[in-house]
C-alpha cells in the first residue's frame, strides 16, 4: 500500500485509488520517469501523486499550468520534459485538472517525439472523490465489463429500457451508421488515456418515453448548483429524440435544464450511454464525469460524438442526465447495470468499436458560467 502524509482528506480509500493509477493505468516501474502537469485547484492531489510516485523510487516532477489559458505553458512544458536519450523506461504524463481538460494540442505536439515511449493520461474532476470512487477497478476489468455490453448492444436494432425511478424509454439502434464509443482507460500508443473511465456511449438513431434522472447531471458549462437529483429528479419526455416536456421540483435545476435545450439542436439526444465503472457506487455534488460513470443510463442532450459527416450539426452545449441504475430488456433478456450486478466478460472487446480520445480542449471553464 502507497504510504503517505496523513491528511484529514485522505484515507485509506484514495490511497488504494493512488495504487490503481500507478499499477493499473500507468503501470508505473522504478525506472520510468513521471511528470504530473496540475491546474492549481489540484495541487494537493498532484502534490500526493509525487509523494506516492518517489515512495516507489520513480523520478517524479510538477509543472503547474493555469486551465485553457496559458500563454507560457508551451515553453515551461519544453524545459520540464526530459530529453529522449535520458529516460530508462517510458515518460509517464499524468495531467490533473478539476473542471478541465486544457492544452490538448500543445500536449500532443510537445510529446510526439517520444513516440511509444510516453504513456499521457489526462485526468478531469480532480478531487479526493476521484481517487476514493473513480480508481476502483482496472482498465482489464473495465474493458471487459465493456465487451460484454458492446456485443449485445451491436447485434440489436432495438432496446427497451426502465429504470427503478419510473423511466420508461424505448431506443432505436442504428450500429451500421452512429458508431459506439468505450471509455475503459486502455492506452494506445499516440493517444490519451481519458480519466474517469467506464462507460459505452452512441448516437441513438430513436428515443422516445420518458427519462427520470435521479442520479446526477454533468454539463459541459461552469455551474454553482449541485449536480446530484436524488432529491429532486428530472423527468423529460422525450418522441424521436426530441425535448416534449419536462419537470423538476428543484427550480435551479429546471432552469439550467431549459437554458440547455433553449440553444440549437440542445433539446436533441445527441448521446446515449451507459455507466459501467463499479467502482462508483454513489453521486458526488461536483458537475463531473465521475457521476456519468456511474453504472446507469445516461441521455446526453445537444452535442453528439459522431463525426460531422454523420450527424451534421455542432452545437456547445452537452447536458447528461443521469440515472442510479437501468435494466435493459433486448429480444427477451432483461440486463441489469447496477454496481453489484456488472461483471467481466470472457468476450474480446469488439474491434469495431472507438475508443475515447479528445484532441482538444473540453469542459466547464471553456465556456460561459450558466
Amino acid at each position: 500500500m502507497t504510504t503517505a502524509p496523513v491528511e484529514t482528506t485522505i484515507d485509506a480509500s484514495v490511497l488504494r485509488g493512488v495504487d490503481t493509477l500507478f499499477d493499473g493505468y500507468a503501470q508505473l516501474t522504478p525506472t520510468d520517469t513521471l511528470l504530473v502537469i496540475y491546474t492549481p485547484d489540484c495541487r494537493e492531489q498532484a502534490s500526493l501523486l509525487i509523494l506516492a510516485a518517489r515512495d516507489r523510487g520513480v523520478a517524479a516532477t510538477a509543472l503547474g499550468m493555469a486551465p485553457i489559458e496559458d500563454p507560457g505553458f508551451r515553453e515551461r512544458l519544453k524545459t520540464a520534459l526530459p530529453s529522449r536519450d535520458s529516460l530508462t523506461g517510458r515518460l509517464v504524463i499524468i495531467t490533473i485538472e478539476r473542471d478541465t481538460m486544457s492544452h490538448a494540442p500543445i500536449l500532443r505536439h510537445e510529446i510526439d517525439v517520444y513516440s511509444d515511449q510516453v504513456l499521457p493520461i489526462r485526468i478531469i474532476n480532480g478531487s479526493w472523490d476521484f481517487f476514493r470512487l473513480a480508481l476502483g477497478p482496472t482498465p482489464a476489468e473495465l474493458s471487459a465489463i465493456n465487451a460484454g455490453l458492446l456485443h449485445r448492444f451491436l447485434a440489436a436494432q432495438h432496446l427497451a429500457v426502465t429504470t427503478s425511478s419510473g423511466s420508461e424509454l424505448e431506443i432505436t439502434l442504428d450500429n451500421d451508421r452512429y458508431r459506439w464509443l468505450s471509455n475503459r482507460g486502455v492506452w494506445r500508443p499516440g493517444h490519451f488515456v481519458i480519466l474517469p473511465a467506464g462507460e459505452v456511449a452512441t448516437y441513438p438513431a430513436s428515443v422516445t418515453g420518458r427519462l427520470v434522472a435521479d442520479g446526477a447531471f454533468n454539463v459541459n458549462k461552469a455551474v454553482q448548483l449541485d449536480a446530484r437529483l436524488g432529491e429532486n429528479p428530472l423527468t423529460v419526455d422525450l418522441k424521436d429524440s426530441n425535448v416534449v416536456s419536462y419537470s423538476c421540483a428543484d427550480e435551479k435545476i429546471a432552469k439550467l435544464f431549459e437554458r440547455c435545450i433553449q440553444v440549437d439542436h440542445g433539446n436533441h439526444v445527441g448521446e446515449l450511454g451507459f455507466g459501467t465503472n463499479t467502482g462508483i457506487d454513489d453521486f458526488v455534488g461536483m458537475n463531473s464525469h465521475i457521476n456519468e460513470r456511474h453504472p446507469g443510463i445516461h441521455l446526453g442532450f445537444g452535442q453528439h460524438g459522431q463525426l460531422l459527416d454523420v450527424v451534421d450539426y455542432y452545437t456547445d452545449i452537452h447536458m447528461d442526465l443521469i440515472t442510479t441504475d437501468v435494466t435493459i430488456h433486448i429480444d427477451g433478456d432483461s440486463i441489469p447495470l447496477t454496481s453489484r450486478a456488472l461483471a467481466p466478460s470472457t468476450l474480446p472487446h469488439p474491434t469495431n468499436v472507438s475508443d475515447e480520445d479528445i484532441d482538444s480542449n473540453c469542459c466547464g471553464a471553456r465556456t460561459p458560467q450558466l
